[in-house]
């Protein structure tokens, strides 16, 4: 069974329950609205598309913590697609932020900084560009 590993790291969100999900395209031309649908494989039937991740609990400074599997997911599926962040907890708006889902490193290898994808390529940003891990 394939299997995939997140962990993923919040801030500057409103403090309350917030869908998020993988999305078909690392398209952030336009944000959020630009990244496709949800992420869901046509070979694979499901009551909920694969991408759906649920929902993060943001606490009152505004961060979220997430780290879990997902079942029948390929990370090298995911790499090139979005991670989406929605105002409500229902996925009804076009989303409130987005990042390019990206592999430099095996899993448990990259205790780095992560780049907050505010739309700069990783090549052109500078070192106020990027958060620390709390991995």
């Amino acid at each position: 069974m394939e299997l995939a590993r997140i962990e993923a790291n919040f801030n500057g969100l409103s403090p309350r329950k917030h869908g998020w999900s993988i999305n078909e395209f690392g398209d952030l031309t336009n944000s959020a609205a630009s990244t496709g649908k949800v992420y869901n494989p046509t070979s694979i039937a499901a009551k909920e598309p694969l991408g759906d991740l649920r929902t993060l609990e943001v606490d009152d400074k505004g961060e979220a913590f997430f780290s879990g599997v997902k079942e029948k997911l390929r990370v090298a599926d995911l790499i090139g697609r979005s991670i989406v962040v929605y105002g409500s907890e229902d996925k009804s708006d076009s989303g409130v932020t987005a990042a390019v889902i990206a592999r430099s490193a095996g899993v448990g290898e990259n205790y780095k900084k992560i780049c907050s994808c505010d739309g700069t390529t990783i090549w052109e940003s500078s070192n106020n560009d990027f958060i620390p891990s709390k991995v």
